[in-house]
């Protein structure tokens, strides 16, 4: 029995080193898997962030494309606008260089109409005989041809001048509007690239997720491992410790009737008993 009981204690000493040995290792386990979570999380905070980044630039992308779009329509106009101007600047020049040279340039409309109205004046308050009102009739119809070709002449004048600045004029905003497609096409494809670099960050993060990943589901097998293993040194060394304390009970129990016998039978021979046996019987009936 003696034997056996030592043979206990020794597991139990065994047991508890071994029990404070898998906390240390538990705890380590537990820091390293932490740590790879913690790494996991890093990586998928960075993949959300991009996410976020990228959707705003998508918008803003896509704002932009439809800006371009729009722009585009406008420009087309303006340069359908600048074509119209073109052609009829270039059709006023064209009649503007067949009236040179078959029309004074310092007569004016003005001129033939005041002229006109003199002899309409004197056709009217004048009584003329029939050869001079005759002649005045023939100067005032061609007169009124002159004024006719002449008006003509100053109407063109007009829309030549009129053509000169409406072409400029249609030009720098066709250019213009030109221009501003460019920038915002630049605008759109730089959200672009920016999107691209983005995903592939993305990309990378999670390939960098991935080794993290498989380590922390090889540390968290182990770490639990190590609790069952934990769990079951726990459950012998306290199935030890509550053996070895009923017998430690048993064994008190025994000395102590031991004691209460050898001091009762002292008694009853009338011996003298000790200091010890008065202390112990007291004891034991405490």
């Amino acid at each position: 029995m003696a034997q056996n009981i030592n043979q206990l204690r020794q597991e139990f000493a065994t047991k508890k080193k071994e029990l404070s040995t898998l906390r240390s290792t538990l705890n380590q386990q537990n820091k390293e898997k932490e740590e790879a979570f913690r790494a996991i999380r890093s990586s998928r905070d960075k993949v959300k962030a991009r996410t976020g980044q990228i959707k705003k630039l998508k918008e803003d992308r896509d704002q932009l494309t439809k800006d371009v779009r729009n722009l585009k329509k406008d420009r087309n106009k303006l340069n359908e606008s600048v074509k119209k101007e073109s052609s009829v600047k270039k059709e006023l020049d064209e009649k503007k260089k067949s009236l040179q040279g078959k029309i004074d340039t310092k007569e004016t409309p003005s001129m033939f109409k005041k002229q006109i109205e003199e002899l309409e004046f004197k056709l009217e308050t004048e009584a003329l005989q029939y050869n001079k009102e005759k002649e005045i009739r023939k100067t005032l119809n061609e007169l009124k041809s002159k004024y006719k070709k002449v008006a003509a002449v100053e109407e063109l004048w007009k829309e030549v001048k009129s053509s000169t600045t409406n072409l400029p004029q249609a030009r720098r905003e066709a250019q213009e509007s030109h221009k501003l497609v460019q920038e915002k096409a630049e605008q759109s494809q730089q959200k672009h690239e920016e999107m691209l670099a983005l995903y592939k960050q993305i990309k990378q993060c999670r390939e960098e997720e991935k080794p993290n990943a498989q380590k922390y589901v090889e540390l968290k097998k182990a770490y639990e491992a190590t609790q069952i293993e934990l769990t079951e040194v726990q459950k012998r060394v306290d199935e030890l410790s509550k053996l070895f304390k009923e017998d430690s009970e048993q064994s008190y129990k025994a000395k102590a009737k031991k004691k209460t016998d050898e001091v009762q039978e002292k008694m009853k021979k009338g011996k003298k008993l000790s200091t010890e046996d008065i202390l112990a019987f007291q004891a034991i009936k405490n």
